[in-house]
């Protein structure tokens, strides 16, 4: 039976890996942590340290985790956990399904349909607050799938915060519904193009979870 929208919100450091692309904020963090939790004893100014920087390395810890998932049924499904921030309608046809991450979910996205990897395209841009529409001209990563519905479009879109988005895998790949594909550091944006003749079953305001959420029905 397909994992639930609920039990996959229940995600925790229990038993779940930590995010590929995770060292360069993460081992940093927790190192000071350590070493002034080691030398609180000795030092006032490592015990001052030691507290806002065990709550810091805490939060990247919980931030960057990657739970396992049982990846659901369905011809489409989320490729990030987050919040349905907009549906549109494009000119091509297509419907745009735009979700926005806070820095509470996880941030490692998934493909949203089996196929091949056809393109990777990094484009430079800003770093405006993701929720905001200008947001559209930031820092993003542009991904085209070969699916059985034809070829579909992924944009992962950086944040304010977010100054980097991870591929995982390159161009020419083939890859299963629900495999991990990317991260973006910090809160950040998805859009995914449905293709013409594709219902939408999401709506505006609703949460989606990587790899268990359906954006489409039949």
């Amino acid at each position: 039976m397909p994992h639930s929208q609920t039990s996959a919100h229940r995600d925790s450091l229990v038993g779940a890996r930590l995010a590929r692309g995770a060292s360069p904020w993460l081992l940093p963090t927790v190192a000071t942590a350590a070493l002034s939790l080691v030398r609180a004893r000795r030092s006032g100014v490592a015990k001052a340290v030691a507290v806002p920087a065990t709550a810091l390395a805490a939060g990247m810890l919980w931030f960057f985790r990657d739970p396992e998932r049982e990846i659901a049924q369905g011809r489409v499904i989320s490729p990030a956990d987050g919040v349905v921030q907009s549906i549109m309608p494009w000119k091509d046809g297509r419907t745009r399904v735009a979700i926005f991450m806070s820095p509470l979910n996880v941030h490692v996205n998934r493909a949203p349909l089996a196929g091949t990897v056809t393109s990777v395209e990094h484009i430079p841009g800003g770093f405006v607050p993701a929720f905001n529409k200008e947001s559209e001209n930031n820092e993003r990563v542009v991904w085209h799938f070969d699916t059985e519905l034809g070829d579909i479009e992924m944009i992962q879109i950086a944040g304010a915060v977010a100054r980097r988005i991870v591929p995982y895998v390159p161009q020419g790949t083939k890859v299963e519904q629900g495999d991990r594909i990317g991260l973006i550091r910090f809160g950040s944006r998805v859009d995914i193009y449905l293709p013409e003749g594709v219902e939408v079953a999401v709506e505006v305001g609703q949460k989606t979870v990587a790899g268990v959420t359906r954006i489409d029905r039949d």
